[in-house]
């Protein structure tokens, strides 16, 4: 019986580690949720109220753009843009909504061409993004965060 209670000590003594929690470290869990985050898709985009009550994701996006879209057409209607020839051009926008909803010209995209005849394309586009509604920055997972993307703005003067 000495024989058992010796090997039972010996057990108990080097299995001792099977029970011991281990200690996670806060920065080794963070850094693995960060590697499996998808740092290019957002929960909810950014959004208008006049886009709130649409729940689908794709389409208040959808929504998102077309009231930015409709925003710049509107106020590029109102300039007189005189050329002396026609223009027919799909301007990259490239825009960033900082996690405030505050709205940022990354770049423009224009042909050389539009350039030449509307040398002040640059200025209108961006003046016409001051008059937009307030901006609800995009969420991911519970947070406001920033995002970028580009909006296809089509210049047609005759």
């Amino acid at each position: 019986m000495n024989r058992v209670a010796c090997l039972f000590l010996i057990v108990l003594f080097t299995s001792c580690d099977y029970f011991e929690k281990k200690k996670v470290n806060s920065e080794d869990l963070l850094e693995e949720e960060l590697q499996t985050f998808n740092w290019n898709d957002v929960d909810t985009y950014p959004t208008f109220s006049s886009c709130d009550s649409i729940t689908a994701k794709e389409e208040s996006k959808i929504c998102f753009q077309n009231t930015l879209l409709s925003n710049v057409n509107q106020y590029l209607e109102q300039q007189n843009i005189v050329v002396s020839t026609d223009v027919n051009d799909t301007i990259r926008l490239k825009l960033v909504i900082d996690n405030k909803g505050l709205i940022k010209v990354d770049s423009i995209v224009v042909k050389s061409e539009t350039q030449f005849q509307i040398p002040e394309i640059d200025s209108l586009l961006r003046q016409s993004l001051k008059g937009v509604p307030k901006i609800y920055p995009a969420i991911k997972r519970g947070q406001q965060v920033t995002t970028a993307f580009e909006l296809p703005v089509i210049v047609r003067i005759n």
